[in-house]
């Protein structure tokens, strides 16, 4: 590492650039390895603070940006459900079923010890939509049943039924196609990898969600009262 000082004219204060060059590991663990032993074995003269730049801020900048994509995508699948069914219950239910397959991502970026990164961000928003969506067709099947004469038990029972074959082929095939850049296989796979765990893994949480939450929750709330009525 190498150090060097200057003099800002406006300020006149000093400052010492320290730089270093990342080998074989990731720029998040590394900041966290920084922080965490800086205040334990540096002891800083009175009027001096440390401040992070470089990679690391341009990171953090990507980061808060990509949150508020997020955000934003959220509100618009939550804006897409209510001026669709005209229902704030099943749009909201959708929504959390939706934003809580993150989870799912977040998990297995845990347990490949994978690094969240701008290409991890991109899969958590991509999550949110595909969830929303097939909650979408879900619900429209239940519904349709529904107005059919059925109990929504019923409806439930083959709303779930009918969409579990074009679920589990979305699914499986997402996540077979994802395998090589998840695993690291081939050229520049490495560069795409987060992408793909994040992917990989809010499908892997789909799954139950949308067979077991959203029935549930679908239930819960439309159970004795036919959602066509409102």
């Amino acid at each position: 590492m190498r150090a060097k000082q200057r003099s800002s004219e406006k300020t006149c204060k000093m400052m010492g650039v320290v730089s270093g060059r990342l080998d074989n590991r990731d720029l998040g663990s590394v900041m966290r390895d920084i922080q965490k032993s800086i205040p334990t074995q540096v002891s800083l003269p009175p009027g001096y603070h440390i401040q992070y730049g470089g990679a690391f801020a341009e990171q953090q900048q990507s980061f808060r940006e990509l949150l508020r994509i997020l955000i934003i995508a959220s509100l618009l699948v939550f804006g897409a459900i209510l001026f669709l069914f005209r229902d704030i219950r099943i749009a909201l239910l959708i929504l959390f079923v939706a934003v809580l397959g993150i989870s799912g991502s977040y998990a297995l970026l845990y347990l490949t010890h994978t690094a969240l990164n701008v290409g991890s961000y991109t899969g958590l928003i991509m999550i949110v939509g595909i969830i929303g969506e097939n909650a979408i067709f879900t619900f429209l099947q239940f519904r349709e049943t529904l107005e059919g004469g059925k109990t929504p038990e019923d409806a439930v029972v083959y709303a779930i039924s009918t969409r579990l074959r074009p679920k589990l082929m979305t699914a499986l095939g997402a996540i077979i196609a994802l395998m090589p850049l998840a695993l690291g296989i081939g050229t520049g796979a490495q560069l795409h990898q987060p992408l793909a765990i994040a992917v990989t893994g809010g499908f892997l949480a789909a799954l139950p969600l949308l067979l077991i939450v959203l029935p549930t929750g679908i239930l819960m709330l439309y159970g004795g009262k036919n959602p066509s009525a409102n």
